[in-house]
This record gives C-alpha cells, sequence and structure tokens, in this order.
C-alpha cells in the first residue's frame, strides 16, 4: 500500500498476490477499495493491482485538477503499469473503468496481455442516451439538494446496487466513496459518457478482450456491449449480480472472470 508519482498525481496503489499481472480499474469513486474481495479472492493465481484513480480516495490531483477525459484516465493507467514493471497486465475494467481499459486497448496496447471490459458508461451508443441517463440525474440531482455530493454518492449506489448491499459495505470504504462526490459530481459525471472511438479504430483491436454484462443491469448496459461487440468481435459474457458485481455477487465475478483472466498469459 503506497503512492507513485504518475502524469503529475498521487495514485495510492495496492498490490497482492504473485503470478501473471491483473490490474482493476473502478468506475464512480475511483477506490482501489472496490475490488478488495476480489483481488483477495485472485491473489492466489495472480499479482492483483488495485488503484485509487487521481482525485478520489488517497490519490491527491495535481494542484489546479478540475477537469479530466477518458485519454488522462487511461495514460494514468497506462504509466502504473510502466512504472511498477507489471505490463503488459490483463485489465478488468468496471463501468467508467472499462471505457479507460477499452482506451488503453486502442492508445496503449502495449501494456494489455488482455481484457475484460465490465458494462463500458458509453452512453452515447445506445438508441436513447437521455433516458438511459434519466434515473441517475434524478437521484444525484435528488442527493445534492438533500446533502450535496456526499449525499449524491449515497443516492447514486443505492440506485445501482441497491440499499442492502451499499449498506453492508464497509464503512471505511463508503466514507471514503461518498468523500468522493466533489470529484464525481463536480468533474467526472457527464465527461465519459459520449466517449464513442470511430468503427476502424474498434476493427483495429487485436489485444483479447471480452464484453462483460451484468444479469440484473439495466438494458442499456446490454445494448452498449453488443453495440461494442459488433464493432471488435469480442465476445459478450454475463455474470450475476447488478452494474457493480464486485460489491453484490464478488464470488460469482471470479468464478465468471477467473478463467478469461488466465487466457493468453
Amino acid at each position: 500500500m503506497s503512492s507513485i508519482a504518475v502524469n503529475g498525481a498521487g495514485i495510492y496503489h495496492e498490490l497482492r498476490g504473485t503470478g501473471p499481472s491483473v490490474m482493476f480499474i473502478s468506475g464512480a469513486t475511483g477506490d482501489a477499495g472496490h475490488f478488495e474481495r476480489v483481488a483477495d479472492l485472485l491473489a492466489d493465481e495472480f499479482t492483483v493491482l488495485t488503484y485509487d484513480r487521481r482525485g478520489n480516495s488517497r490519490s491527491l490531483p495535481p494542484r489546479g485538477w478540475g477537469t479530466t477525459s477518458v485519454a488522462e484516465q487511461a495514460d494514468d493507467a497506462a504509466a502504473l503499469l510502466s512504472e511498477l514493471g507489471l505490463a503488459p497486465a490483463a485489465v478488468y475494467g468496471n463501468s467508467y473503468g472499462a471505457t479507460f481499459a477499452l482506451d488503453l486497448l486502442l492508445r496503449h496496447p502495449g501494456v494489455v496481455r488482455s481484457a475484460v471490459l465490465h458494462e463500458p458508461a458509453m452512453i452515447s451508443v445506445v438508441d436513447d442516451p437521455a433516458a438511459a441517463q434519466t434515473s441517475v440525474r434524478s437521484a444525484v440531482q435528488e442527493g445534492l439538494a438533500r446533502g450535496g455530493p456526499p449525499e449524491a454518492v449515497d443516492r447514486f449506489f443505492r440506485l445501482v446496487v441497491g440499499d442492502a448491499t451499499w449498506d453492508r459495505l464497509p464503512t471505511g470504504l463508503r466514507d471514503r466513496m461518498t468523500s468522493n462526490g466533489e470529484t464525481l459530481v463536480g468533474v467526472e459525471l457527464g465527461t465519459f459518457e459520449s466517449y464513442r472511438p470511430d468503427d476502424s479504430a474498434l476493427a483495429g483491436i487485436t489485444t483479447p478482450a471480452h464484453v462483460l454484462v451484468s444479469e440484473d443491469s439495466p438494458g442499456f448496459f446490454h445494448e452498449a456491449a453488443a453495440w461494442l461487440a459488433g464493432r471488435t468481435g469480442f465476445e459478450v459474457v454475463q455474470t450475476p449480480g447488478s452494474h457493480a458485481p464486485q460489491f453484490d455477487h464478488p464470488d460469482e465475478l471470479v468464478r465468471t472472470i477467473r478463467p478469461l483472466l488466465r487466457m493468453h498469459t
């Protein structure tokens, strides 16, 4: 557990286990703890890297940082793998993290051995982007009105994973996640959803990858997965749980992805 300077930001990261390297990239609130249970289970076979994305939890942003992009987030991930000597690694990304992982495949293929893209938040590719974002926007706006950015995070995750799962998360993790409300609401939300590489770039990806969708996720995530698979040839795989199965079905998630991570080692 330590921090390293990456692209001008101090990136907190955790390493577990031994064996082929696997990086996990989290989505909203960007905390390494999203994958604590999953990382612990996989550490029997892999060197597992988790990290707090810039501006979230224990990763302090550069002074004056107030905007970001898919490219910046992917550059951070690529630089972290290189600095730690873990490239090429298998990369698993969830939601925003899956979008960043896709950008790694396009712009930093040398650091990626294979990838599992769980429900990339590429809302612009679905038939009705506005409808897909309505419930999230409503939850965030209600939270902001009632308690500011921390309450917006609370409402967001209660919508995504349900009250019971959210309330079961370790208190320290929930506190860090809610403390990231300023970054989520003020910097990230609405920034990454429009990401849409052109078809020729997607067709040119040669790194092995799978698209993962959760059985209980809203239909637009399945729609986006099918869109991406149709342009890349990636196989679509299903796993139990919600948009954040690392929280509500971590053991089942590990059973789903372990054989995918073993490929191409």
